[in-house]
């Protein structure tokens, strides 16, 4: 059974600072913020929310279908869905807009400022979910706002459970929509900053926020996350990373591994083990979509040779990509959680 991914495909284009923004920023100067960070390394990756958890669905053996939009310049992005095996059935591409771009910098203690450039993602909302019985689950993961309305609208209407993943988008919704959101969604994933927010514009607390659903996951990245179900939290503690090197995309492989899970009628407890596994593993190494899994090691070697005749892909390893530089976008400063559960060794 196949998982519909709602959300972006985009290019990133990722920076190293040698030092920390703490140290950089003044508190008490940031009405009139203008800094400049040295950035002596500078990669570009394949990313995007609906590419990055593809990915790790399908280094799983899931069948991901990402539902989501490119531009002009987005060639190369449906050659490497075609390369990794994945369906680009739903990938529409739009000739006047640039595939969405984002520029990200970390600093030494894995905080992180992106911008980020939408670019065709706000024509997300014209490819259409309809029901079909091969499409076990969805996710709406950051994208284009009139398609996350709508998206969530027809998951509803087709009858097929969905888990509700806003993250940077959640801004861009009021009280009243969130909750509509949250009512129409099986399941709610979210770190904890964007935890608060939720509760903080729906007016609900955590625990009633998991009476809506049958399941809401909190990501307290080294911490792991929190797992809530009916108004009860369980913590689930995080997996031992080998090391450090780039938080970028550690919340997709998270939810990728959600999917899985899901797909395979895991606890909800169990799902985020996975998912806590996959931050670590992906968190080890630079960009979103180049770390490998081995699955028979994280003991998922039984239920791929049991599970639908399915097994576990090769491993494609990111080739860097030269796209078109970004435009200015909507600046965003993360707090180096990057929603995944990780500790360093």
């Amino acid at each position: 059974m196949a998982s519909i991914i709602c959300g972006s495909l985009a290019f990133d284009t990722i920076m190293n600072f040698e030092g920390r923004f703490a140290q950089q920023i003044l508190p008490e100067q940031l009405h009139i913020l203008n800094v400049s960070f040295l950035v002596p390394s500078l990669r570009r990756d394949f990313g995007g929310c609906a590419g990055n958890i593809a990915y790790s669905l399908k280094m799983l053996g899931g069948d991901p279908l990402p539902m989501a939009t490119i531009g002009m310049d987005g060639d190369g992005y449906r050659k490497r869905l075609a390369d990794l095996g994945i369906s680009g059935e739903f990938v529409r591409t739009i000739d006047d807009a640039y595939t969405a771009q984002a520029m990200i910098i970390t600093d030494m203690d894995n905080n992180q400022i992106n911008g980020f450039h939408p670019g065709a993602t706000e024509q997300a909302w014209q490819t259409k979910i309809e029901p079909r019985a091969d499409i076990a689950l969805g996710i709406i993961a950051p994208d284009g706002r009139d398609a996350m309305v709508q998206h969530a609208e027809q998951f509803a209407k087709a009858g097929i459970p969905f888990v509700f993943d806003p993250g940077q988008q959640l801004p861009r919704f009021d009280g009243a929509e969130l909750r509509d959101f949250v009512d129409k969604a099986s399941w709610v994933a979210v770190n904890d900053y964007e935890g608060k927010m939720l509760s903080d514009r729906t007016g609900w607390d955590t625990a009633e926020v998991s009476r809506h659903v049958k399941g809401l996951i909190v990501t307290t990245g080294a911490q792991g996350c929190d797992v809530w179900v009916d108004g009860s939290k369980t913590h689930v503690p995080p997996i031992k990373a080998r090391t450090v090197v780039d938080p970028t995309g550690c919340g997709d492989a998270f939810r990728g591994a959600l999917l899985y899970g899901l797909e395979h009628g895991w606890s909800l407890e169990r799902c985020a083990q996975l998912g806590n596994h996959l931050g670590s593993l992906k968190i080890a190494e630079r960009g979103p979509q180049n770390y490998s899994i081995d699955t028979a090691a994280i003991g998922l070697g039984a239920v791929l040779r049991a599970g639908n005749g399915k097994k576990k892909p090769d491993t494609v390893r990111h080739r860097a990509c030269n796209e078109p530089k970004f435009v200015q976008g909507l600046l965003a400063v993360g707090n180096g959680q990057a929603a995944c559960g990780f500790n360093v060794v």
